[in-house]
């Protein structure tokens, strides 16, 4: 995916991303990767980024934003990243940062989780965190994970009861648990509207009980995701969920007159120009549990971190509905308030949410 230009978000991530790069190329700390470090000595903290690259508005971003910010809280971590252009580039990558004296080897989504355990695996002293997978059974790596689908839940129930049409949609970037946890929780809110409200609201691009539906099976083309929307919105969604990082753009810039867009992972109306057609986000809550993490680990190197790892939820404020911005005002507030004691009701263990894709 290119960059879109002209965003603040954009150049405000490209600059920083240059400058904490060029910080992250300095001479390594004296000492063995994962052993230990001596107060005052630079802790090196590298990023392995998904396909989609650094500014693709979702995870990615976000994480990186994590790195960002522990940095800024610790100067002694030096933070740097590479960027995967394909899957085939995941094991190279982290073979490199390996031999880059890296002592945190961050990995960002699923896809990556056979790599980074291999990796794990091969390098015992070093301390691997991944974003979206499991541990894989590997005591030096840090699992960051959340349950998406309880935020997406009220995601769900606000697109139903905002839609005109009676038909809301959804597509996801490939058929994997981080994917499909999102679309889940999506299908639960509108059936929960359809339940109490007597309505039938129908649900496009996502089959629960089947686990199966529409896919760009990648996370970069945004004329694939212009594509699955396209295909949705003509079959009459008026609400659109894509779960599919940079190719999610593609929806976005197409929105606006037949359907408006719930944007995933990063609020899409502080990271992309389209607020003005974005209902809401399904936010994870990526940049403070990666920044947690990460400066834990700087704290006490050399010694592993809990590899029980974290997981966001929205009574942590892991995952969350991000504000109606442009919206507030078009949303009738009594759909508000029932979307808020929803929130509460998942919280308080009332309703709950579940996946076969939820973390273990």
């Amino acid at each position: 995916m290119r960059p879109v230009r002209g965003m603040k978000f954009a150049a405000i991530v490209a600059a920083s991303g240059l400058a904490l790069f060029a910080a992250g190329c300095s001479k390594p700390a004296e000492n063995t990767p994962g052993t230990g470090a001596t107060t005052g000595t630079a802790y090196k903290a590298c990023m392995v980024t998904d396909t989609g690259g650094i500014d693709d508005h979702s995870f990615n971003a976000s994480t990186w934003a994590g790195f960002q910010k522990a940095s800024q809280a610790n100067p002694a971590i030096k933070a740097s990243y590479v960027a995967s252009t394909t899957m085939a580039d995941y094991a190279p990558n982290l073979t490199n940062q390996v031999g880059a004296n890296c002592q945190y080897i961050q990995s960002v989504g699923g896809l990556m989780g056979d790599a980074t355990y291999a990796s794990a695996k091969a390098n015992p002293k070093l301390q691997f965190s991944i974003v979206d997978s499991g541990n894989g059974g590997n005591a030096n790596v840090f699992p960051v994970q959340f349950e998406t689908h309880q935020a997406a839940f009220l995601a769900g129930y606000l697109a139903a009861g905002y839609s005109k049409s009676g038909k809301v949609g959804t597509y996801g970037g490939m058929k994997i648990p981080p994917v499909t946890i999102f679309m889940d929780g999506f299908a639960d809110g509108v059936k929960k509207y359809n339940e109490v409200k007597g309505k039938k609201v129908q649900l496009l691009g996502w089959d629960k009980a089947k686990q199966d539906g529409l896919f760009t099976n990648d996370f970069v083309k945004q004329d694939a995701g212009k594509a699955k929307s396209d295909a949705l919105a003509a079959q009459g969604a008026d609400v659109i969920m894509p779960v599919a990082g940079g190719a999610g753009l593609g929806t976005l810039a197409n929105a606006g007159t037949k359907y408006v867009v719930v944007w995933v992972d990063a609020d899409g109306c502080s990271t992309t120009q389209y607020c003005s057609v974005i209902l809401s986000t399904v936010v994870k809550n990526m940049t403070d549990l990666v920044s947690d993490a990460l400066g834990k680990a700087a704290k006490q190197p050399g010694t592993m971190l809990d590899n029980t790892g974290s997981q966001g939820t929205l009574a942590n404020n892991g995952v969350s509905l991000a504000p109606f911005h442009e919206f507030d005002s078009k949303i009738d507030p009594g759909l508000k308030s029932e979307v808020e004691k929803l929130k509460a009701d998942i919280v308080a263990g009332t309703i709950k949410v579940e996946s076969p894709a939820a973390p273990k």
